[in-house]
């Protein structure tokens, strides 16, 4: 379903120049620690700096739920984000479990977005799925 809302419209203005940021910043980063080989300080800040457009990238969500302002549309976002938010925290929390009796290897933290995002974005498609064929959403 199209988000056709004044609150969705600028939550996709916002978006694409964060994601957009992240692409860019994640190829400047990895060329300049390639060529480069900086350490101390400028190794940080190239490391963080991809970093840095997914935080605002965060921050756009958070604004676009506070903003959306037909009830029904911000309930299901935030019903999505949080199924998302427990399976992450469902499966760090089981991770660390076996990396402290070294079962398993350390957990790349970096996957935690992209996880969270994952599951926000597949529990909104079988809600969708659902819904179309006259299940519960």
């Amino acid at each position: 379903m199209r988000n056709t809302s004044p609150a969705g419209r600028r939550y996709v203005r916002r978006f694409i120049p964060m994601i957009v940021g992240y692409a860019i910043a994640l190829v400047v980063s990895i060329t300049l620690m390639g060529r480069l080989e900086p350490q101390g300080p400028l190794l940080a800040l190239l490391a963080v700096l991809p970093a840095l457009p997914l935080v605002g990238l965060i921050a756009v969500l958070g604004i676009y739920v506070a903003e959306e302002t037909d009830e029904y549309v911000r309930a299901n976002i935030v019903r999505h984000m949080l199924i998302g938010l427990a399976a992450l925290l469902s499966i760090t929390t089981v991770w660390g479990f076996l990396e402290l009796g070294r079962a398993v290897p350390h957990f790349p933290t970096i996957l935690a977005f992209p996880i969270w995002c994952g599951v926000w974005g597949l529990s909104q498609s079988v809600a969708a799925l659902r819904a179309r064929i006259g299940g519960d959403a």
